[in-house]
């Protein structure tokens, strides 16, 4: 008989994080598992470790395969999994003892969802920069779905184990290798049909921070590949039924977006900027005004390109003043 829920657990070269990793699993108030563990031809011994494990709890699964690296071993994991529902997570985190019944809970309460994730606590407190507080300050505020879907340009708005998604979902997107961030990609696409991931808005995950977190030390997840990620779904969402749109913000993250815009056919149609020396200049061929001149742009989809919430809140609130609508009228885009 299948299981309520299967883990996806990849593995390589994890041994010091490992053991921690998997008695958080079997802490789980919800029994009713599996754990599929692909370990990627580690070297550290991580694999025998799980197989010692699997011995003696039948729910672990070990699935050895040749080191090829994340994306292939998820998909690996994917054939694998029984479960109606998939968990993902990474052997350096810990999950809350609650984690896979509140969110198993959320997922069947609420059938328009294809993924809920949770809040995290990232850790140790003492390796984290502003800039990591920041960002989980910033995923800790996802509270429902509207929220996730809000913000789904400026980042991945879910920390990526934290997911947990229908199988059958998992199994049409799979995860893919497009250069740029693959959990980035597929919550982009589970969102391109509308709010459709959720957040269980509670701490359910310890996250570890360390320097060799991929996030920190593969090509895929440096700023111009998420901008390139960006860029190649907003012409398939928001800007998908028109070539031209407007910028607000032509700073360093505003310039990169209309690079990457335009390799995807989209022309920039009017710039609206504070920047008293841009403003009444063109600028690729668009003529740039002032926050309090954009009605002269036209309608045009509108996104916010600027670094940083406190500018992104107060745009929103200028544009609020001018009844334009979020997600309808315009988008924030990192």
């Amino acid at each position: 008989m299948a299981p309520a829920v299967s883990i996806l657990l990849p593995v390589f070269n994890a041994a010091d994080t490992l053991e921690s990793c998997l008695e958080s699993i079997r802490g789980q108030t919800l029994r009713d598992w599996e754990c599929i563990v692909v370990d990627d031809g580690s070297t550290d011994g991580s694999g025998e470790r799980i197989g010692s494990v699997a011995v003696s709890d039948d729910r672990f699964v070990l699935v050895r395969h040749d080191h090829s690296g994340l994306i292939p071993t998820l998909n690996a994991g994917i054939d694998r999994c029984r479960g109606e529902l998939v968990a993902r997570m990474d052997a350096d985190d810990r999950m809350h003892r609650e984690r896979l019944a509140l969110q198993m809970q959320a997922l069947k309460a609420d059938p328009t969802l294809d993924l809920v994730g949770s809040h995290v606590r990232s850790f140790p407190r003492s390796s984290l920069g502003a800039g990591s507080l920041e960002y989980e300050a910033w995923l800790n505020a996802m509270r429902t779905p509207e929220d996730v879907h809000r913000e789904r340009f400026i980042e991945c708005p879910l920390a990526h184990p934290t997911w947990m998604l229908r199988r059958s979902v998992l199994e049409r997107l799979r995860y893919r290798d497009r250069g740029w961030p693959e959990d980035y990609d597929l919550i982009l696409r589970v969102l391109r049909d509308g709010p459709r991931a959720g957040s269980v808005p509670q701490r359910l995950l310890d996250w570890r921070h360390h320097p060799q977190r991929l996030s920190r030390t593969d090509a895929r997840y440096a700023l111009d590949r998420f901008t390139a990620c960006r860029a190649w779904h907003l012409a398939r969402d928001y800007l998908r039924d028109t070539p031209s749109y407007l910028l607000w913000g032509y700073g360093q993250t505003g310039r990169a977006l209309r690079r990457a815009l335009a390799d995807h056919g989209r022309r920039l149609a009017g710039l609206i900027e504070v920047h008293r020396g841009r403003i009444g200049q063109t600028i690729h061929g668009a003529p740039v005004v002032s926050p309090e001149e954009i009605g002269r742009l036209g309608n045009d989809p509108l996104i916010v390109s600027v670094s940083g919430a406190g500018p992104r809140a107060e745009i929103r609130a200028k544009l609020q003043t001018l009844d334009r609508i979020e997600n309808r009228d315009y988008v924030c885009a990192a």
